[in-house]
């Protein structure tokens, strides 16, 4: 469980500098949502998990 959840930590970080930079709607930010969303799922976060794939 350690390993994803600084899984979890550096993908948030990436999404708010992807965010920043490239914007909401890029390709590079939204794969990092998605990928943001496997760790949650991974997890069992699930509904965290559906909420980041609705976005």
């Amino acid at each position: 469980q350690g390993h994803w959840k600084e899984a979890e930590e550096l993908e948030v970080e990436m999404i708010e500098k992807f965010k920043q930079v490239l914007g909401d709607n890029h390709p590079r930010t939204l794969m990092s949502m998605a990928n943001l969303a496997s760790i949650y799922w991974n997890q069992g976060y699930w509904k965290k998990a559906e909420k980041l794939e609705v976005e």
